[in-house]
């Protein structure tokens, strides 16, 4: 096993597959970049009988000609070159059977690029699955792709020989500010928790692209190097990165840039209306593969009806993007001189509430509530109320409490204003008068440093710093 950052859930669960007293058929799946092809290749190392990637924007012919020299190489010496995906299998299950280990793992990778057009893929490898692999307790078969779309649509919600095969799903989530600030470490390049958390509000926490941070360079420099030097590596990867992934990519960008201009998200109505559209058709599709791969999230605002879902941008990267990254033209030292401007300022107070939305999990163990159930969820005042408020991060607990959270990104510690703490208390009052809610509110404050004492620091019933954020 390699050195693998991290992960250990999903290191448990791989090692539960291949102790499996059954034959197993795993569906890995995540977004593109996430680390899904390393952590396998890393956690099975040596173990493979077989593995095969998939060839990017070939046809029929060369996947096959990709999968002989593989299955060569593991070797079935004298395989021939066959004309369809029925006789690969056959072979692959050939070069099963001669195989003395306990148990076979086989690695499909980039198993979208292999369904080529009319090339009966799909069909094979269920034949493969269902007329022998699944009646034996020795096979691992590991199927993979960043298409999370063409991955749910064609196996986890198959309707043919497929449907229902699938014995586990393992979907990589991305780094959390723990396993970034491990990475960052294994890789020897030493930062302060703020420049890590101002790092995940760019890159969020997606492996690949902390990969490319130099050592001895700091945040800024490396900003300035990845998306707006004169080669940089992330200038281009907002249009690849879409275009990899979905067909029809610009209806997927449109839902995307609409989203980009409303940070505190949108229904599914008032997409269409900011797309323009007379209806919504396949709108659905486009919005769950959207939040399959994780670049848009949903939620339900709290006390609104099942229709009054909310769809809100979530993928740092894409976030950074549409208000910096396009700017490339701007010179190769842009973003060091953008350090706390206005631009910059306003950019770090809405990503900093992202970062603590994506982190719900270590504020609910800060707050130790951790054995408590919780939904999640934003709220606004309807239109027309004079002192209207909004909470963009509201737990909603079930040992009767609600906590509603302030989130501030500061380079001290933060304190609270005259003024602002009138709006503090207003906000909570509008929230009770209109919610009615018989829950205690404890007004919960989320920052880098926290909370500098005064005369108003008293409203504040609980408090969570960001390094509560890299438990």
């Amino acid at each position: 096993m390699g050195a693998i950052i991290g992960r250990t859930f999903e290191k448990s669960e791989l090692e539960s597959y291949y102790q499996s007293e059954s034959s197993e058929f795993v569906a890995v799946f995540g977004r593109r970049r996430v680390g899904k092809t390393y952590l396998i290749r890393e956690f099975f190392g040596d173990k493979f009988n077989f593995h095969l990637t998939g060839l990017a924007n070939a046809d029929f012919k060369s996947q096959l000609v990709n999968f002989n020299i593989a299955i060569r190489d593991a070797g079935f010496d004298d395989a021939p070159l066959t004309k369809s995906w029925i006789y690969a299998f056959q072979q692959l299950r050939t070069l099963l059977e001669k195989s003395k280990k306990k148990k076979k793992v086989i690695f499909l990778d980039e198993l979208p690029w292999l369904d080529t057009p009319k090339s009966n893929f799909l069909s094979a490898l269920e034949h493969f699955w269902n007329s022998w692999a699944s009646g034996r307790n020795d096979i691992l078969l590991i199927v993979c792709g960043s298409s999370t779309s063409w991955m749910t649509d064609k196996l986890l919600k198959s309707k043919g020989g497929l449907h229902n095969r699938i014995t586990r799903q393992l979907k990589i989530e991305q780094f959390t500010l723990r396993e970034c600030s491990d990475y960052l470490k294994s890789a020897k390049i030493v930062w302060e928790q703020y420049q890590i958390t101002e790092c995940y509000m760019i890159l969020g926490g997606i492996p690949y692209y902390w990969s490319l941070l130099k050592k001895g360079m700091s945040l800024a420099q490396n900003i300035d190097l990845l998306f707006f030097g004169e080669n940089a590596r992330l200038k281009d990867e907002f249009r690849n990165l879409y275009a990899a992934l979905f067909k029809n990519s610009d209806r997927y960008v449109h839902v995307i840039e609409v989203l980009g201009k409303k940070n505190s998200g949108l229904t599914r109505q008032e997409i269409i209306q900011s797309m323009k559209e007379i209806s919504g058709g396949g709108l659905t599709k486009v919005l769950d593969d959207l939040e399959n791969c994780d670049f848009i999230r949903s939620f339900y605002a709290f006390d609104k009806k099942l229709r009054d879902k909310i769809y809100q941008l979530s993928d740092f990267y894409t976030l950074f993007y549409f208000r910096f990254g396009k700017k490339s033209h701007s010179g190769k030292n842009f973003w060091s001189s953008m350090i706390d401007s206005t631009q910059h300022r306003a950019w770090t107070g809405y990503a900093f509430e992202q970062v603590c939305i994506a982190h719900a999990t270590q504020i609910q163990q800060s707050l130790g509530i951790s054995g408590v159930h919780c939904n999640f969820s934003s709220w606004r005042s309807p239109i027309g109320i004079e002192k209207g408020a909004q909470i963009d991060l509201i737990i909603d607990r079930n040992d009767n409490v609600i906590n509603l959270c302030e989130m501030k990104y500061s380079i001290n510690k933060f304190s609270i204003p005259k003024k602002y703490s009138a709006e503090l208390r207003n906000k909570v009052g509008v929230f009770k008068a209109i919610t009615q809610t018989k829950k205690s509110i404890f007004l919960t404050f989320i920052t880098t440093f926290g909370l500098a004492q005064n005369a108003y620091s008293g409203l504040i019933q609980s408090e969570v710093e960001m390094n509560d954020l890299f438990l």
